[in-house]
């Protein structure tokens, strides 16, 4: 069977989205932070396989000057297939027209990116909930 591309949360199971998440693995969303999360992002992607959710992203944007493209994740089975530079085409596309196209990245995925057109900025900073946690996870560094 083929697989189908939705941008539409209309019917979405949480619950699958957030055992994705987990299983791909990008850590514990819970349901209804992903509910508020994606229903507050201007573009989605979703991929199934027989129904069943294998694959996301989706893009926070304002319309003009900034998207950007985080949560991207493919279900172990289906990683290594072309899904994510599929989800992420899909969500650079949907994203032309604004200035600039920001992609968040777990690290050590940066040469996928970058083979995608990315390039690592100089000047990104960030504010963490847990910032003793991200930098132990290579997110942010000390300098």
């Amino acid at each position: 069977m083929p697989l189908v591309w939705s941008h539409s949360i209309d019917g979405l199971d949480w619950n699958e989205l957030s055992a994705l998440y987990a299983a791909a693995p990008l850590g514990n969303k819970n349901p209804a932070g992903l509910k508020t999360a994606f229903t507050n992002s201007m573009f989605r992607c979703f991929v199934y396989d027989d129904g069943k959710l294998v694959g996301v992203g989706r893009a926070l944007a304002d319309g003009v000057d900034c998207s950007y493209i985080c949560d991207v994740a493919l279900l172990p089975s289906h990683q290594g297939l072309g899904l994510g530079k599929q989800i992420v085409a899909r969500l650079v596309e949907l994203s032309r027209g604004h200035k600039k196209i920001i992609l968040y990245a777990v690290p050590g995925k940066e040469s996928f990116y970058k083979k995608l057109g990315f390039k690592r900025m100089s000047t990104a900073m960030a504010i963490f909930e847990n910032q003793a946690g991200a930098l132990v996870q290579g997110y942010v560094n000390e300098t």
